[in-house]
């Protein structure tokens, strides 16, 4: 017999595109959503800050 569960179909990975409708989306999903946005900046505010790391000891190799 084939299980037709809901737990066994792949999850559906969260996406949002800025200007995205979000009329027709759950508080829930929202929520994902606003959880979703705030992982990727600390991921992102993580690289600037390794990449002004990174330049400011080149920076201070090559100091004239």
């Amino acid at each position: 017999m084939a299980a037709t569960d809901d737990d066994d179909r792949p999850k559906k990975k969260i996406a949002h595109e800025v200007g995205q409708d979000l009329s027709l989306l759950s508080v829930e999903e929202l929520a994902a959503r606003v959880q979703l946005l705030h992982d990727e900046i600390g991921r992102i505010e993580a690289d600037i800050a390794q990449k002004r790391a990174k330049r400011a000891a080149a920076d201070q190799f090559f100091k004239k």
